[in-house]
């Protein structure tokens, strides 16, 4: 059975930090060609502080932060963070491969949207890369609605923005 824990301690972090950096490591052999883009985002998120300090920046109050566990091997992982005005950002999501196929994924998020409405959040928000086929269908089949907003100036997708209203469950416009 698959466990989903809440990251509390410096063990925990350590997976968390081993595996995000899996998780780009993943997007640079998926994505290639996209490498600049990738170190862009990686500086301009400051993502080698905030995965290092895991505990200080994914902790309530200012986030969250889920640790998949199947047969005592961290599994998955995923990110919440406070965006202000009631509304989080779930970011950072990523199983390993010898997890995929179990529900982790699924899992993963129903977990994070119960504790983001316990934590006050009233929306939630995402971003993906357009090509993320298996990360968009999950987010739809858990209730995320498209954002228009996600088009550059020519119409063309530059990624993927999908909204969740927390309190209804339901997809929301604002």
């Amino acid at each position: 059975m698959v466990e989903i824990n809440l990251v509390r301690t410096q063990s925990e972090a350590d997976s968390v930090y081993e595996m995000a950096y899996e998780f780009i490591e993943w997007l640079r052999d998926r994505y290639p060609e996209m490498g600049m883009e990738i170190d862009t985002y990686l500086a301009h998120q400051n993502f080698d502080e905030q995965i290092r300090r895991v505990l200080e920046f994914y902790n309530p109050p200012k986030g969250e932060c889920l640790l998949a566990v199947y047969e005592n091997s961290p599994i998955g992982i995923l990110m919440l963070k406070d965006l202000g005005g009631d509304i989080c950002e779930m970011n950072r999501m990523y199983v390993r491969p010898s997890g995929r196929g179990l529900g982790v994924g699924r899992s993963l998020v129903e977990r994070l949207k119960e504790r983001a409405k316990s934590m006050g959040f009233r929306a939630m928000i995402l971003s993906a890369l357009p090509r993320h086929h298996e990360a968009i269908a999950l987010y739809k089949s858990v209730g995320f609605k498209m954002d228009n907003r996600s088009l550059d100036e020519g119409g063309t997708p530059v990624e993927v923005r999908m909204k969740l209203d927390l309190a209804t469950g339901e997809p929301c416009d604002s």
